[in-house]
């Protein structure tokens, strides 16, 4: 990872989602002002983002812009799920491009933030540069109900025993809708017990060996609130897309000619390495050079594993290299 460094420009970005409802996004830029534009999307949805997050890159060269989607980290309203879809945000990022005066620039993207790189270059792929990728997510009934509901259980089995609590057990059948009515409970004590038993799970489950800073994050009041209920309201309404929308082949027709590098943990319980090798099948059915998985073989989800920092590192330094 590159070393620790601060915006020289912050800002927001004021989205008018009806006549009396706004979002005001946060967005900040640090590097070199004048360098190749990146922007990165964080995961979650509702995760937002980080200071070590401008770390993957250069900034010496790279012009890098972060912004908290709507809802999370210090956008506001905290925790909303009012006009947020998968579609608003793409609409934001474009957004977004247009007020700072970027022509095309390189989307960097893990886990959710993968979801909406290529949602966001499917939408608008004269604007993509690359794709540089992590944690391959589609947003897939199948991919949910390995993690929400049998799957990732049988490996963490004391954890799942904790996110199952808050349940009623006559409603385990369908955890995701089952936390949606928690979480939107007109009681504080049970949308703050649900939002922190369901940030817990991903945080348990993000690493190959369990972070215990992640954990505590998972018991941060605002934090666990605008994850949990917005990860919640994405995957209770199945992302807003048809099932399998991202793969399908015509869809990968208007990104084939991208540059797009994916680091995939192969231990991965989040969004397993499966996801990452449909992507690669179905792009690879056509005659392409632009697409490259690399397989972590000592990691999980997170971001924050030596292998696959390492990797997200080289594979910024890569497409940047090319502008």
């Amino acid at each position: 990872m590159y070393p620790p460094i601060e915006p020289f420009e912050k800002g927001r970005l004021e989205v008018q989602a009806s006549p009396t409802y706004i979002h005001s996004l946060y967005y900040e830029i640090s590097g070199n002002k004048s360098g190749v534009p990146v922007v990165f999307l964080h995961g979650g949805p509702g995760g937002g983002v980080d200071p070590k997050d401008r770390q993957f890159f250069n900034p010496d060269k790279c012009k890098i812009v972060l912004f908290d989607q709507r809802g999370a980290g210090k956008s506001i309203p905290n925790a909303s799920t009012e006009f947020n879809t998968t579609w608003d945000l793409v609409a934001d990022i474009e957004r977004l491009r247009e007020k700072l005066g970027i022509d095309k620039w390189h989307v960097f993207g893990g886990s959710w933030g993968s979801t909406l790189a290529l949602a966001y270059a499917q939408t608008h792929p004269t604007r993509v540069r690359s794709l540089v990728l992590r944690g391959i997510f589609t947003l897939r009934k199948s991919e949910l109900k390995f993690f929400y509901q049998d799957g990732a259980s049988h490996l963490f089995p004391e954890e799942w025993d904790r996110y199952l609590a808050p349940v009623d057990a006559s409603k385990r059948h369908d955890m995701v809708t089952a936390y949606h009515a928690l979480l939107n409970s007109p009681e504080e004590k049970t949308r703050l017990l649900a939002a922190k038993a369901w940030s817990r799970w991903e945080m348990a489950t993000s690493k190959l060996y369990v972070s215990e800073d992640m954990l505590r994050r998972a018991e941060e009041d605002n934090f666990a609130l605008a994850f949990a209920r917005i990860e919640n309201h994405y995957f209770v309404n199945e992302g807003f897309v048809r099932d399998g929308q991202l793969l399908e082949e015509q869809s990968i027709d208007k990104i084939r000619q991208i540059p797009t590098i994916v680091v995939q943990g192969r231990y991965d319980v989040v969004c397993p390495a499966t996801t990452a090798w449909a992507l690669k099948t179905v792009w690879e059915a056509k005659p392409s050079k632009s697409f490259k998985l690399n397989m972590v073989p000592d990691a999980g989800h997170s971001s924050r594993e030596a292998g696959t920092e390492k990797l997200l590192v080289e594979a910024t330094d890569e497409v940047v290299a090319k502008y």
